[in-house]
Order: structure tokens, then sequence, then C-alpha cells
């Protein structure tokens, strides 16, 4: 060989050697050297977390302490100390491998870990509880927290819900404060998540064989019928009546309904305290005006058992007459004068002398200057010693 060849040699197995080297260290480059490469490598992605953020990840650990929960994160996601014991009750059913939401509550603490919150979904599913419950009808138990004027504030399964005093059976009448702290059962009869509005119902469990009556009673009852009933309670609104539903049938007993009589169907006159009229106790007739089926109750009238005094007032006062009233009411622009139980007249501020004073209870004569009875309106004028220029 000759000595240019032999240069030209090493030449060509120098330039062989780089290049297998260069193959060589363009080779192991391809290992990942950094966790972002070996992420990328993998495909694997980690999550950037907030607090506050709703995460979803998988059950891989449950121990007394703790409980560990694969978010997706450089670490497992952790929930421990007091969010441990707030969701013990749904620990408890969960296992490994199970999926599950969760809060971040702080996303790295001093130790590195994930917090992770479970009070969110608690809840969640405890107001699909609440759902599932209205649908079956299931008694659930609940405690007494704060009586009102309305009814209850009760707590039940770390939920605060309400049981008004119309959802209560006879048992527990006027005695709602024996109630606070101590446990009944109820019935879900509202669930409105979005309002935070969870209702029972006591009545639904105690008087459940009476509701069952209360709807056969309804199914007898029509619009206008005249029922017999008992004066169970008297409200600054109206009063409660108990009514008797006759049975057709002689060998089944008579069923029972409630009903009120709202304060403006007491009498065809203003009507201020139910409580002058009736007493718990009092027998008394009435006249169905409507059916609330929702409710199972009656809306029901005592006045309308009698002519609406209105529907004679033009032929009983007509236009110029003379009569006599007495002032029930002193208003700005005028004097309200009572001619017959629920038929008041006006004497307009513009027909009072500027030298009249007047006093409720006053007696008075009048002239009817105007009778309008479909809109339950009768103008009047003072009487004076002429006949006024309208007159006849």
């Amino acid at each position: 060989m000759s000595k240019k060849a032999g240069v030209k040699a090493k030449k060509t197995v120098k330039a062989a050697v780089e290049k297998s080297n260069k193959k060589i260290v363009r080779k192991s480059t391809k290992a990942p050297q950094t966790m972002e490469e070996l992420l990328k490598k993998t495909g694997y992605k980690l999550k950037g977390l907030q607090k506050g953020q709703r995460v979803n990840g998988v059950v891989t650990d449950i121990s007394k302490r703790m409980l560990l929960i694969d978010i997706g994160a450089k670490t497992e996601g952790v929930v421990i100390d007091k969010e441990l014991e707030a969701a013990e009750e749904m620990i408890s059913d969960l296992k490994v491998g199970d999926e599950i939401e969760a809060i971040v509550g702080m996303p790295e603490n001093d130790r590195g870990q994930i917090l992770l919150s479970l009070k969110q979904t608690v809840m969640d599913k405890r107001w699909e509880l609440f759902d599932e419950l209205l649908k079956t009808q299931k008694v659930v138990k609940v405690r007494g927290l704060e009586v009102n004027k309305g009814g209850i504030i009760v707590r039940s399964k770390g939920v605060r819900g309400f049981v008004p005093s119309s959802q209560f059976g006879r048992e527990y009448l006027g005695k709602l404060e024996e109630l606070e702290n101590q446990s009944f059962d109820v019935k879900v009869i509202e669930v409105d998540r979005e309002k935070n509005r969870l209702i029972f119902s006591e009545k639904a469990v105690s008087e459940q064989a009476a509701i069952k009556q209360q709807s056969e009673a309804l199914k007898k009852v029509k619009e206008n019928d005249e029922l017999e009933g008992v004066v169970s309670g008297i409200m600054p609104f109206g009063v409660f009546v108990r009514v008797n539903v006759p049975s057709k049938d002689k060998k089944e007993k008579d069923l029972y309904l409630e009903g009120l009589v709202h304060i403006s169907e007491i009498s065809w006159e203003k009507v201020d305290n139910p409580g002058a009229y009736f007493k718990t106790g009092d027998k008394i007739k009435v006249k169905v005006i409507g059916v609330d089926e929702k409710s199972a109750r009656l809306n029901l009238s005592v006045k309308q058992l009698t002519d609406d005094p209105w529907k004679k007032m033009a032929e009983k006062y007509p236009e110029g007459s003379k009569v006599k009233g007495e002032i029930t009411r002193l208003a700005s622009f005028g004097a309200f004068v009572n001619l017959a139980p629920g038929v008041d007249g006006l004497i307009h501020i513009s027909k009072i002398p500027s030298e009249s004073e007047f006093k409720v209870g006053q007696k008075i004569e009048c002239f009817v200057e105007q009778v309008e009875p479909d809109n339950r309106r009768m103008s009047l004028s003072l009487a004076m010693t002429k006949k006024p220029v309208m007159y006849k």
C-alpha cells in the first residue's frame, strides 16, 4: 500500500468512528434526562392546581389517619384531620379504586402535600339522598334545633331543614318546644337545592292513616257543598274548622277534613278580629268555596251562606232617599257611614262643610246620591234642612 493510500484509509476509518460515536451520542440523548422530558415521553400531564378547584381522582389508600387520592398531580392528594372527620360517614362506604370528586383545599402545604376536601362531595350526596327520599317517601329522622313562629328548624344528615307548624300531627300542636334537641320521624315533602330549601312533614308519619282518609274524604267534597263543622283554631287571618264529611253508606264512618274560613269570608261586614265572632269548639255551618288537593284542605265561607246585602241596595236605597247611619271610619278623602251589616257608603270630603267635625260612632242622616251594587260602592251627602239640588 502506498503512503497516500494508507493516509486515506486512516481518514476513512476515523470518519467512520466519529460518525458511529455521533450516532451513539444521539441515541443516548433520547433517554429522559428531566421530569419534563419524562412526562413528555410518557404522555402523562401534571395538573396545575388552585385552591377551591374541583378535581376528580381515584382512591389509592384508606386508613384511619388519611385518605389518598390520585388526581393526576406530581403527588397524591390527601384528606386528613378535620376534613377526614367531616367525611367519615362517606369514607366508610369507599374502597380502593373508587372514583371520587374533591375540592383542593391547599395546592401544597409545608410538607409538599396536596390537601383535599370532600365536604362539597358529601353535601352533594346528601342532597341526592333527599331527592331519593322525596321519591320513595321513606321515613327519615331529624333533630329539632330551634322553634319559631312558623314551625321548627331541624337538622338531618348534616343539612338544615324546616318542619312547618301545619305539618305536625295533633300530638305536637302547641307543644313544638318539646321537640328542641329531640329526634323525631318525618318524611321529605319538598327539596330545592338552589334555594337551599328542605321541607319535612311529621304529620305524614304520625297521621299517615288519617291523611289517607282525608284523601278519600276530599273526593266526596265539591265546591258549593254546605257542611257542618267545629271551630278548631282561631288565627288573626281567619278560623280553622274541622268539617264533617258525611258518608253515603251508613256502614261507613263519617270522615273529617280541615278547612279555613279566611277573615274576608267570615261576614259581609268588615272583620278585624275573628275571635269576636267565634271561639274554639263552636259548631258552625260553612260553604265550600274551594278544594286544595295538594294540602287536602278546604277553603270555606260563612258569609256566603247568606245573600250579599249589596244585591238589594239599589232597590232598598234609591237615589235621593234619606237614610240614617253610623260613622265607622274617617279617611283623608271622606267619612264612611254604615247603613246595614256589610254596607258602607262614603261622604266625600268635598261634600263635608269645613266647620263639620265627625267622630267614629257618631249617628248621622244622609242622602243617597249614587249606588253601584256591582262595585259595592255608595255615594252619600249630608242631610240638610233643604233637599239637595239633584233630589226630585
